[in-house]
């Protein structure tokens, strides 16, 4: 359960956040005792100084004081089992939903689509047409691609889209993918 509750909330801290940022705020997180009880007992500027500099920190701090809060009062402390009642959560979206249930969890209940898994598979063109938002991507690649490669296509596109298919300047020239890829030929 404890496993969980971190699970969610380092997803939560995760959003707009570089991984090194998170990890730190994770580990400072743990040494307060990240647990809901402990959360719920802290006061939000506490909070605020362990997590910070995560990406909209203070608006992550109301998110996981009212989630926790309603995790204690709702769930006996535990994150819920569903898509439909993780994305009722302050601050949890689809992708954090889909994660959640992976990772929490162990079950695939989706795609994790995050700016990096959209904009990769929509210049691969691995959805019929393009799409506009992650979960009209999320619903696309559904349609077509084998559940079980749901689980590691988030992995993977995640570093590609870091390290090498990037928004601005992909690195078409070092990618291994350009003489498949469409939009390498722009490059």
């Amino acid at each position: 359960q404890v496993m969980r509750y971190q699970v969610l909330l380092s997803l939560m801290l995760s959003s707009q956040t570089k991984d090194q940022v998170t990890s730190a705020a994770m580990l400072r997180l743990r040494q307060h005792g990240l647990t809901v009880d402990r959360i719920l007992q802290m006061d939000d500027a506490t909070l605020g100084q362990i997590i910070y500099p995560v990406g909209f920190w203070r608006n992550k701090v109301k998110y996981i004081k009212q989630t926790t809060a309603i995790l204690k009062q709702k769930y006996g402390g535990d994150i819920p089992r569903t898509v439909e009642e993780l994305v009722q959560l302050p601050g949890v979206g689809p992708k954090m939903a889909h994660l959640a249930m992976t990772i929490a969890w162990d079950s695939v209940s989706g795609i994790a689509v995050d700016t990096h898994v959209h904009r990769i598979t929509n210049r691969l063109k691995w959805v019929k047409k393009e799409t506009r938002y992650p979960e009209e991507t999320r619903v696309a690649l559904e349609e077509w691609l084998p559940r079980d490669l749901w689980r590691e296509i988030n992995w993977l596109l995640v570093g590609f889209g870091q390290q090498t298919c990037l928004p601005v300047n992909p690195r078409c020239s070092e990618c291994l993918n350009q003489d498949i890829c469409p939009a390498a030929k722009r490059c």
